[in-house]
């Protein structure tokens, strides 16, 4: 790894996490799952990183000897139970080395899977795959929608409460609501003590209706908010659960090749372009033309049942087993490609590298070997 000391930026490891977590939102990781800065200070500089899928200790020795900051993966080091990591463990090993070396630790896993940009889109792109959708849609968020009834002067101060409180989010939007103005009536009675009008008359108003969504989770804190900042002391509002849907986010990706292909040309450039060191297997014809394509990098057979509920032509992956495989195909699935768990996310590695380059100009290397366990190969 090289770079011109004079020009390379430096950025600090907390203003890198944040760059990765608003491309690869933790929100989309599997809740089984341990994404983001496993170590490192966040206010320490970064001026080099390395990219890699797995933290092995040729990683590490690569990193302390080009002096990176930071190192960027996308398996987790401590995914699994560990409840010791003294230096004469495995995973303590690598940990102490890092910190002694002043090398923070970053993870994007399954959210790197599932959002746009991340895993399968690198290799659906490697691919020639385009025009994609996920396999299995992550659902957005569910949202409420929030319907309240206020006097025309005091649309503002209500509205201003109830973003304070969350609401009105959309994406990279804030502060957004839309609003109408008409006429309200009511008429107060026994005990009440209205903000406007009289016991037992009917009273007209210029009201706005104020409309605008808000996470669920933060009902609580904006209902307390529009109470609180509205005149009245019965508001008129409503709550509209929304139906959930899905997002372009998500596992897999689904798509058309730009030139269609037969299996058997499909294979060989999968095997080219995604540098398995074992190879690339397929079940099939190899004379079938391939059009659909559905990708999953790593281990994708979780999703078989829902790849051939989509019609595709085939569906390339990693770590496919011999009895999910034969059901598969006994059920009339489409030709199944396993191209190996490292070799199918590999290629994320080069956008990360890309990414860490664009936005804030650091020296970034990707880690060229394979990490892929599997290490000696036979010929068949």
């Amino acid at each position: 790894m090289t770079r011109d000391d004079e020009t390379a930026a430096v950025t600090s490891v907390g203003g890198a996490c944040d760059l990765l977590d608003s491309t690869y939102p933790p929100r989309l990781a599997e809740a089984w799952d341990s994404v983001g800065l496993v170590c490192g200070d966040r206010a320490e500089p970064v001026g080099r990183a390395l990219i890699c899928v797995d933290v092995t200790d040729a990683v590490v020795d690569a990193a302390i000897e080009a002096d990176v900051d930071l190192i960027v993966a996308h398996h987790p080091l401590l995914l699994r139970g560990v409840d010791s990591v003294a230096a004469d463990t495995a995973k303590g090993r690598i940990l102490h080395r890092l910190i002694r070396s002043h090398t923070a630790l970053f993870t994007a896993h399954t959210n790197a899977d599932s959002a746009r940009g991340g895993v399968s889109d690198a290799l659906a792109r490697v691919l020639g795959v385009v025009d994609t959708s996920p396999v299995a849609p992550a659902p957005l968020a569910p949202m409420d929608k929030w319907v309240v009834m206020v006097p025309e002067g005091s649309a503002e101060q209500v509205s201003e409460a109830m973003f304070a409180a969350g609401a009105g989010a959309i994406g990279e939007y804030r502060d957004c609501a839309w609003t109408v103005v008409g006429v309200g009536q009511f008429e107060a009675r026994g005990a009440a003590n209205p903000t406007i009008g009289s016991l037992g008359e009917r009273t007209h108003v210029d009201e706005a209706r104020v409309e605008m969504v808000a996470a669920r989770g933060v009902r609580r804190s904006v209902l307390a908010a529009l109470r609180s900042a509205h005149p009245y002391e019965e508001p008129a509002f409503d709550i509209l659960a929304e139906e959930p849907i899905d997002s372009d986010a998500g596992l897999g990706r689904v798509g058309r090749l730009e030139v269609p292909t037969t299996v058997g040309q499909f294979v060989t450039r999968a095997a080219g372009v995604l540098r398995s060191p074992w190879g690339v297997r397929a079940t099939g014809d190899p004379d079938r033309v391939v059009e659909m394509v559905a990708v999953c990098g790593g281990a994708g057979d979780s999703l078989l049942d829902t790849v051939r509920g989509l019609g595709v032509d085939l569906y390339l992956t990693g770590d496919l087993r011999h009895h999910p495989v034969d059901e598969a195909l006994r059920a009339g699935g489409p030709v199944l490609v396993d191209a190996g768990h490292w070799a199918t996310e590999f290629p994320w590695c080069a956008e990360v590298a890309r990414l860490l380059t664009d936005e804030l100009r650091l020296d970034v290397e990707v880690f060229e070997a394979p990490t892929d366990p599997f290490t000696v190969h036979a010929g068949c």
